[in-house]
């Protein structure tokens, strides 16, 4: 795959309200670039936080030392630790104090399969079923890319991680629904994902 660092998204993208970020993400693509090695994946499904009104948000209570990079400028990835061992990896939205973001919860596969496969399962021949789970759980993306609290904070303008610009999604090809793994708020229709898309995390 060819990576056109043109077709970074702008930092206004991530300013807007962060339900039309969570959806507008759909289609776009998600990019780890090293020295050595390019992985991208194409996002399928996501989810919002919004601390004001949201229980679920870890900016609900406020700014803490944990979730302070939720109240930075948007286009930031706010990453977090989970369940005493996992990271899940967050699109911070709109502008710099507001607390609000877009959790990746599922990709599709596009570039450094066997470097996904190696860091997920520890080998690179996979069964179908294999291929499918590589990226289909926010804690699996985050493991799969290699990311972890040292990429906390990153800037999705920078050169290492960033998202690349796609042909918008058409709405007749989006789901909503509740969100997923959550207790509180969770009537909230705040999850997005690609309909016919065999990558999301769960139908």
């Amino acid at each position: 795959m060819k990576i056109d660092i043109s077709q970074k998204l702008p930092r206004d993208f991530y300013l807007n309200d962060t339900l039309t970020v969570a959806r507008d993400l759909l289609g776009k693509i998600f990019v780890r670039k090293t020295d050595e090695t390019i992985l991208a994946a194409k996002i399928v499904e996501t989810e919002a936080y919004i601390g004001a009104v949201d229980e679920s948000a870890h900016s609900y209570n406020g700014k803490t030392k944990r979730n302070e990079v939720m109240f930075r400028e948007g286009g930031h990835l706010y990453v977090y630790f989970t369940y005493g061992m996992y990271y899940c990896a967050n699109v911070v939205t709109e502008a710099e104090g507001t607390g609000n973001a877009a959790l990746l919860r599922a990709m599709e596969p596009l570039e450094g399969v066997d470097l996904f496969a190696q860091n997920r399962f520890g080998k690179t021949e996979l069964s179908e079923k294999e291929k499918i789970n590589l990226l289909n759980g926010p804690a699996k993306i985050c493991m799969a890319f290699g990311i972890d609290k040292e990429k906390n904070g990153v800037d999705l303008l920078g050169d290492e991680i960033f998202i690349l610009d796609a042909p918008p999604v058409k709405k007749s090809e989006i789901t909503v629904s509740e969100r997923i793994g959550i207790s509180k708020s969770k009537e909230l229709p705040w999850r997005f994902y690609l309909a016919n898309s065999k990558f999301i995390s769960r139908r």
